[in-house]
């Protein structure tokens, strides 16, 4: 199975366009396994996304360009961005806010919404330190549902990243078991998946039991989504559950 996912499929107005990658390959669930959601905010400028709640969601924050002074209910203050990534796992109820500082460059990334393996688990906030900004020519494991990883999700869900340089090309890592589906996402640059299917930013491709070769057209920023369809998740998360 080879889907493509345009960048037509995100929904939203304002500078956070919303993807529930779900709907190119279904008509009952608006996410994959535990793939819920994926947000790509686009934000210039100071602006503040005031205290809000989240239940059942587990949120990683992948900021790629600009800062965010992250503060919440269970106590944390802290700026992420580039290098400072953060896993909010809301379990029962979770609140917090965040101050986008837009001075120096606009704010650009994800936020993930990854379907919790069970309902209610305590709320936890996970701060991770990277060493580089960018894995050159090289998939970086940042979290996965193993204590190996600093960012550890509830469910059976694995997120890598890479950034491809031009003229080179990968195939996707070893993957930790059988039958697991994947998504391909291009954050940034062009990449050309098998000589055959082109892909630009904000698009991706699904896929399942798939020998994939990825050839960067220019420098690509890809981020890899790995999830167990047939794992235990929670599907009414406040925003990673099925909007259908």
């Amino acid at each position: 199975m080879l889907q493509k996912i345009n960048n037509s499929m995100f929904v939203g107005n304002g500078p956070i366009k919303i993807l529930y990658p779900g709907t190119a390959v279904s008509g009952t669930d608006t996410g994959i396994g535990s793939i819920g959601r994926i947000d790509h905010p686009e934000i210039h400028g100071n602006t503040i996304i005031r205290m809000h709640p989240h239940i059942n969601d587990e949120i990683l924050s992948y900021f790629r360009t600009g800062q965010a002074e992250h503060s919440d209910s269970e106590g944390f203050v802290k700026i992420i961005g580039k290098k400072t990534l953060m896993l909010m796992k809301a379990g029962k109820s979770f609140y917090h806010e965040e101050k986008i500082l837009g001075q120096d460059e606009p704010m650009e990334g994800l936020q993930i919404f990854i379907r919790p393996g069970k309902k209610d688990l305590n709320p936890e906030v996970v701060f991770l330190d990277l060493e580089t900004i960018h894995s050159e020519n090289n998939w970086r494991l940042l979290a996965s549902p193993n204590p190996d990883t600093t960012f550890q999700f509830s469910s059976q869900t694995w997120l890598s990243d890479m950034k491809l340089l031009q003229g080179n090309s990968s195939e996707i890592p070893e993957l930790p078991k059988s039958n697991l589906t994947a998504l391909l996402y291009v954050f940034q640059g062009s990449v050309q998946v098998n000589d055959t299917i082109d892909l630009k930013k904000k698009e991706g491709i699904i896929f399942k039991n798939e020998s994939i070769i990825i050839n960067a057209s220019e420098d690509a920023e890809l981020v890899l989504f790995v999830t167990d369809e047939g794992g235990e998740i929670f599907k009414d998360g406040m925003y990673s559950g099925n909007q259908m």
